[in-house]
Parts: C-alpha cells; structure tokens; sequence
C-alpha cells in the first residue's frame, strides 16, 4: 500500500508517517515507480505507536516495542526492553498520582476552610467584590 492508504488506514497523516520514517521507526520500501511501499506489518507499528502514545508515551519510548514487533514477536511488549519502558512509565505514573492526591487533599482543605468561613458569616469584614467595577480604575 502507498502511504496514503497506510495514514487512512492508521487513522493519521502522511507528515506523521514522515516524521515516523525520518526518526527510524518506520522504514518504507520503495516501489518500482519510487513510491514508498507499505504492508500490514507497517500498519501494526504504526498501531503500536499511536496507542502508546494515546497513554501518554512519548515518541522514543515506543521503539523498544517497535523494535520487538521487527524482531517477529506477535506483540510489540513481549520483549526485555519493552517491559523495561512499561515499569518505567509505571513509575512515573505512579509518582505524578502521589503529587496529584497530594494537590487535591490541600485543595480539598482549602475549601472545607473556605466554606466553614462563608457559612459563620464572619461579621466585621468588608463586603466581598466579587464582580470589577471598572469606574474605580480611574
């Protein structure tokens, strides 16, 4: 298939699959005519590489399972250096969900705060200004 068909069929754009091809991670063959050739096993990796990206891999920690899929495994995870990128990534996740319960138990503190302020009605404050007033500017 030409590489209009393979960006179709792979649900991308033929810039994309140029750029796959210009960092080593696509490899087309040329036809007689000098296309650039493709087959099914082109749009795997293109398949891998989309859905590692859609969770959240970036575009060099793909190609251990584009290497493992070249290598003739049926998936692109079943090799040593695969698995090492998915227990990196593991981590990594794992470290920004402590950071982000982290946020949210402060985020969550501020509010009980906030809202035990607002419901005594704290007398003695100045009104609040929720909205501008764009005459006080001047």
């Amino acid at each position: 298939m030409r590489i209009g068909e393979l960006a179709g069929r792979a649900g991308t754009t033929t810039r994309t699959l140029r750029y796959y091809e210009s960092r080593g991670l696509l490899h087309a063959r040329r036809a007689d005519n000098g296309y650039r050739a493709y087959d099914e096993s082109d749009l795997r990796l293109i398949q891998q590489i989309r859905t590692l990206q859609d969770f959240g891999f970036d575009l060099e920690e793909t190609r251990p399972f584009v290497d493992c899929l070249r290598a003739g495994h049926p998936a692109g995870d079943a090799c040593p250096a695969s698995l090492a990128v998915y227990r990196r990534k593991l981590g990594e996740l794992d470290a920004l969900i402590g950071r982000l319960q982290g946020i949210r138990a402060e985020v969550g503190a501020q509010l009980a705060r906030a809202e035990t302020e607002a419901s005594a009605g704290l007398p003695g404050g100045p009104e609040p200004r929720c909205e501008l007033n764009w005459e006080d500017e001047g």
